[in-house]
């Protein structure tokens, strides 16, 4: 894995202030590459930030496309909402409807989990379809086993003293990630983590992003019917040890035509795509204007 410690491209900072009714919250992230490059959006998991792509961003940059990596509303830089009810997907969608308008180009999409689940809503909006789109380890339909366990470890308070210990609870509950080096762990630690004007770290998010899921019964989600509206080709990446996304809802995704299936093996939930392997296969699959077909193992 090669972390772009040698800072041979500095990122830019970015932000855009968008509306949700009487409210004014900004989005902020992190992009690479030239700014005339063609858009590549990468949208993270739940409790993550957008430096979950830095890896796959150099990478993607240095093909020449422009890298935009956003903290999703809760997360990061981007402002909190006042109402953790607000932490959805429909209010996600709804602000980067606006973005995308505003950046007013064709785009691509890759999306990690609930940055997956964005990407969908909004390729089944008029006007605001990808060209094409990365599914990291995130389909139409959900479990409620796997939902149940994300609300377990949301319900808990995370306090450290010190990015170390950050990194060494982040190893635990995010080894589903895969085998990643010491420098991408340290990596993850210090972007997901902010310090408290006591003194204490803790991980970089609202706790009221669990709100949702606290507030409302959980059962399998289905999005099925989302799923088959979608126009455009489809790279869906699956670990193969997911409780999110199983063997059987990912085979009948790769049925769909334009898509590809590639299981990533030694990984649960989800590929960190911070190795070669999984960045290669996204920056081919980012290369082509056209068709994706088949399923790869």
């Amino acid at each position: 894995m090669a972390l772009p410690e040698n800072r041979r491209m500095t990122p830019r900072v970015g932000a855009f202030r968008t509306r949700l009714g009487p409210l004014e919250p900004t989005l902020r992230w992190l992009e690479w590459g030239p700014v005339e490059g063609e858009p590549v959006v990468c949208v993270h998991g739940l409790t993550r930030t957008g430096r979950d792509f830095d890896v796959l961003a150099t990478r993607l940059a240095e093909r020449g496309r422009r890298v935009i990596c956003p903290d999703v509303f809760g997360r990061g830089f981007s402002d909190w909402l006042p109402d953790g009810s607000l932490y959805a997907v429909p209010t996600y969608a709804a602000a980067f409807q606006q973005f995308l308008d505003a950046l007013g180009r064709p785009y691509d999409w890759v999306g990690t989990s609930m940055g997956g689940l964005i990407g969908m809503a909004l390729a089944a909006l008029p006007g605001t379809t990808p060209r094409r789109m990365v599914l990291n380890d995130i389909g139409p339909i959900i479990p409620a086993a796997a939902l149940q366990r994300i609300a377990d470890y949301l319900a808990l308070s995370h306090d450290f003293a010190s990015v170390e210990e950050v990194e060494t609870h982040l190893r635990l509950i995010h080894a589903p990630f895969g085998r990643l080096s010491d420098a991408a762990w340290r990596h993850l630690a210090e972007t997901s983590a902010r310090r408290t004007p006591a003194g204490r770290v803790v991980l970089h998010y609202d706790p009221a992003i669990a709100a949702p899921m606290r507030n409302t019964p959980i059962t399998d989600v289905d999005l099925w019917p989302v799923w088959d509206a979608l126009t455009p080709p489809v790279l869906v990446l699956r670990g193969a040890e997911s409780d999110l996304l199983d063997e059987a809802t990912a085979a009948r995704m790769a049925a769909r035509p334009k898509t590809l299936l590639v299981n990533v093996a030694g990984c649960g939930h989800a590929p960190a795509l911070m190795d070669h392997a999984q960045t290669a296969v996204i920056a081919e699959f980012l290369s082509h204007s056209g068709q994706a077909t088949g399923s790869e193992g």
